[in-house]
């Protein structure tokens, strides 16, 4: 499992080698941040997909911050951002806004989910300044859909990385019995 997931992920030297992460290169090399294992990647996916909710451009920042607090894997958890993207975010957003209007007991109310705002030419601040007027417009149905989608994501994350591992492994060791049973016969 650890090889096939290495392929798909840089190393830390290429990351170091960037000259906007050189500043940050002590906490950077912490040997756990590189590490693979199915605790670390567990973890990476949890923080990934917990932080991939986190509008614009802050979900990597996010998850970057949440590895090296929680000390799993930075550059699964900085992959596992990627499965919010223009196609996804819509949808994901709107069962956020479903999820909150039925947790806060609105779901036959009338407020409808809107489209967010559209990253035109005149910037990224004035993007995300549209953005806050869009989020502060859906009120608290959407804050709340976000945040338990998001904890709901990572949890699902967390326990379907750590069961796919285990599977895995348990795969691993028969094949490998299997074939010590074929040398001995």
């Amino acid at each position: 499992m650890r090889k096939h997931l290495r392929k798909l992920l840089p190393d830390h030297q290429a990351i170091l080698a960037n000259r906007w992460l050189a500043p940050f290169g002590n906490t950077l090399l912490h040997p756990r941040l590189w590490h693979l294992n199915r605790r670390s990647a567990a973890g990476a996916v949890a923080a990934g997909l917990f932080c991939g909710l986190i509008p614009g451009p802050f979900q990597m920042i996010g998850a970057a911050i949440c590895a090296v607090i929680f000390r799993v894997n930075l550059p699964l958890a900085l992959f596992t951002t990627l499965y919010t993207n223009p196609l996804t975010i819509v949808p994901l957003y709107l069962v956020a806004f479903t999820l909150g209007k039925f947790s806060l007991g609105e779901l036959g109310s009338g407020s409808r989910f809107t489209a967010p705002p559209d990253y035109g030419e005149a910037g990224l601040l004035a993007w995300i300044g549209q953005l806050a007027d869009w989020m502060a417009g859906l009120g608290r149905p959407l804050v709340l859909g976000v945040a338990l989608l998001a904890t709901l994501l990572a949890l699902l994350g967390y326990f379907a990385m750590r069961l796919f591992w285990r599977l895995y492994l348990i795969r691993a060791w028969r094949r490998r019995a299997h074939l010590r049973g074929m040398r001995t016969a």
